[in-house]
């Protein structure tokens, strides 16, 4: 089932997180987070309003999803930018999909416009599983990320959301 994630499942998000900043180019990051890190990335996103969703089985976290502000200028307020992280027992069984689709959902009654994906170029199973969906390629960044003592190629896909109500507009 999917679910809003709660404090408790910070360490399973957590372990879920690592294991793709160690090793995967998922993320353009290469150093683990802490759970002191999570703690306050998970109320940061509480306190901002922003959704934080979990994929539970059997009383397990079996991936993790949520959205950030696209942009920090306020012309980017109607644009959110996805993430989705599956546990690596667990890639390839719709688990992505199913948490990517609530994300959607939860973007769409919050008026949002558009959601961007940015993923890494060798990531085929993420950019087919954006494409079911409805994203569409809007391009690729030539090195723009470097991990694993490589230049990383960065392909952005957009979703054209529901939300178009423009303030005073």
């Amino acid at each position: 089932m999917i679910r809003h994630a709660q404090e408790r499942d910070l360490p399973e998000i957590l372990e879920i997180y690592n294991e793709a900043i160690i090793h995967t180019t998922t993320v353009y990051e290469c150093n683990p987070r802490t759970l002191e890190d999570r703690l306050e990335w998970y109320r940061e996103k509480q306190k901002i309003d922003f959704p934080v969703i979990v994929y539970e089985e059997n009383s397990t976290v079996l991936g993790f999803a949520t959205f950030s502000q696209f942009g920090a200028l306020s012309g980017f307020k109607f644009t959110v930018k996805d993430s989705v992280y599956v546990h690596k027992k667990h890639r390839c069984n719709y688990v992505g999909t199913k948490l990517l689709k609530e994300l959607i959902e939860i973007a769409n009654k919050s008026n949002y416009a558009t959601m961007v994906a940015e993923i890494d170029d060798g990531n085929e199973s993420s950019k087919i599983m954006h494409e079911k969906v409805g994203f569409k390629n809007a391009g690729t960044i030539r090195k723009v990320g470097y991990k694993f003592g490589t230049w990383l190629d960065l392909a952005v896909y957009q979703y054209e959301l529901k939300g178009t109500k423009v303030p005073g507009g």
